[in-house]
């Protein structure tokens, strides 16, 4: 069972370095609530997910609050939630369902439905109407070529479902696919036009457009920044310099805060090196750390800590501050509310 512990390192950070800087009032734009028996594969306890297994098999609003109310003392958090995109096979319905009845308890929260390729416009419009989800979260292992590391938007959420979005103004929270992410060609053209051809869409690029790293979007950014139906979540990301080309890239009112939780309150960070990064965490890794206090923070607070170092550049305004934690998120959410 997940047991949440704050240790003095933790304190200290939180402290000294985190406390000034997140606001009293946060939008948390990513995070997901789910049921472990949503996973249906029949070899979950030894898959890719089997953490979830052995820390926290059902994720609820109120687990959430718990981990915010113990990282983040006395802010108040509402939240955008979403389903965990298990692999096929995956309990769809049962999976938007869950979030759906723990959203609707929290009138300043909301809820996106995990949707596939091979949902048909009716079963997507029945299930943002049961669900009363405000967009929808397609995911790369869902793509129909079968490719999960290539694929392109459309090959794991088709037109047809990008065409609903539009005709409600919807948001859709999009993972990009491929080795460099939003710096692929190819998946720079695709949003260009995708963004222009269906112009009432949200898109919520999330982790920083998948860029963890900053050579990403600063490649992207002069193409994607006039695009005014595009957001960026910068949940995960905790390389300050992929904070910094974000914010001078795009501009700090299109970023938004998210903690892919439950992925925060583990202990690790999120490194990269050369074109790549990857996930370090208590027992991965060999480091000769004998030098040093070894220990790991939350990647909650290597986030929020990248988010702090990377706006030195901008100076953000206490204005801003708040635009990021909160009112960005809020007023897009808002958007597609008063459409209802």
């Amino acid at each position: 069972m997940f047991n949440l512990e704050i240790n003095d390192l933790d304190k200290k950070i939180w402290d000294e370095e985190l406390s000034d800087f997140v606001p009293e009032k946060v939008y948390d734009v990513h995070t997901h609530i789910y049921q472990w028996q949503s996973n249906l594969d029949k070899n979950k306890n030894t898959g890719p997910y089997k953490y979830q297994g052995e820390n926290f098999q059902n994720v609820s609003f109120d687990l959430l609050n718990k981990v915010d109310n113990e990282l983040m003392p006395g802010r108040v958090v509402e939240r955008l939630s979403f389903p965990f995109p298990y692999n096929y096979p995956c309990d769809f319905n049962n999976s938007n369902q869950y979030v759906s009845a723990q959203t609707n308890n929290h009138q300043e929260s909301d809820n996106l439905i995990l949707i596939n390729p091979m949902m048909n416009e009716k079963e997507i419009i029945q299930g943002l109407q049961s669900s009363q989800a405000i967009g929808f979260k397609p995911y790369r292992t869902y793509s129909k070529t079968g490719d999960i590391t290539n694929c392109r938007i459309t090959d794991f959420m088709s037109e047809e479902h990008i065409k609903i979005a539009d005709e409600k103004s919807l948001i859709i929270m999009m993972h990009l696919s491929k080795k460099y992410g939003v710096a692929d060609d190819e998946n720079i053209n695709d949003l260009i036009f995708l963004s222009e051809k269906y112009p009432n869409v949200k898109w919520i690029l999330a982790h920083c457009a998948r860029s963890y790293s900053a050579w990403g979007i600063e490649k992207a950014a002069k193409k994607l920044r006039d695009l005014k139906n595009i957001w960026y979540d910068c949940s995960t990301v905790c390389e300050s310099d992929a904070l910094d080309a974000l914010y001078t890239g795009v501009g700090v009112d299109r970023v938004m805060y998210g903690s892919d939780d439950m992925i925060g309150p583990m202990r690790g960070k999120y490194i990269s090196f050369g074109m790549a990064w990857s996930n370090i965490n208590e027992n991965n890794h060999s480091l000769k750390l004998d030098h040093c206090d070894s220990r790991m923070t939350f990647i909650r607070y290597e986030q929020l800590r990248a988010m702090k170092r990377g706006s030195r550049q901008i100076g953000l305004s206490v204005k801003q501050k708040n635009a990021l934690f909160y009112n960005t998120a809020k007023n897009l959410v808002n958007s597609v509310k008063s459409l209802y």
